[in-house]
């Protein structure tokens, strides 16, 4: 199976409450891949492009309002399967919803903040990928420890 790359954002509040260590290491000890990571502020536009698929709902306004008001950081995460894994660590959208195990579970009480934003699809996550990551920042690289995440006879073939 190929490796996959998918797109991760700890969100405003996962950054202002100090996880961003503790979500990049649960993603590491999953054993998907950092290739690319960054903090930035993300401008109002990128955050309206981003979810312009939600325009017409009513959380819109709020949602990009939320993005835009604090620093987040961006990961490019490659793994097999990565997309199904990384939104199975993340957990139901709403902390309250979420189980137990997963980054929401654990971590979110509201509602309304939910910690991380994940690609749902091969197809959100080229185009998300390409919206906050510019050539050369995602890494292509293959870390030692590649044969002992995947079986290479199996999974990697």
């Amino acid at each position: 199976m190929p490796l996959e790359t998918t797109l991760l954002i700890v969100k405003p509040d996962g950054v202002q409450r100090g996880l961003v260590g503790r979500i990049i290491t649960r993603l590491e000890e999953k054993g998907l891949q950092l290739a690319g990571l960054k903090m930035m502020r993300i401008p109002r536009e990128l955050a309206e492009r981003h979810y312009e698929s939600h325009k017409a709902k009513k959380f819109y306004p709020g949602l990009v309002r939320f993005m835009t008001s604090s620093p987040v950081v961006v990961l490019a995460v490659r793994g097999v399967n990565a997309i199904a894994i990384s939104r199975n660590l993340m957990g139901s959208t709403f902390g309250p919803d979420a189980a137990p195990g997963t980054i929401r579970g654990d971590f979110g009480a509201s509602r309304s903040f939910n910690l991380i934003h994940g690609s749902d699809s091969p197809d959100a996550a080229r185009r998300e990928l390409e919206l906050f990551f510019g050539a050369g920042e995602v890494v292509d690289w293959s870390p030692v420890n590649l044969d002992w995440v995947y079986d290479r006879s199996e999974e990697l073939a």
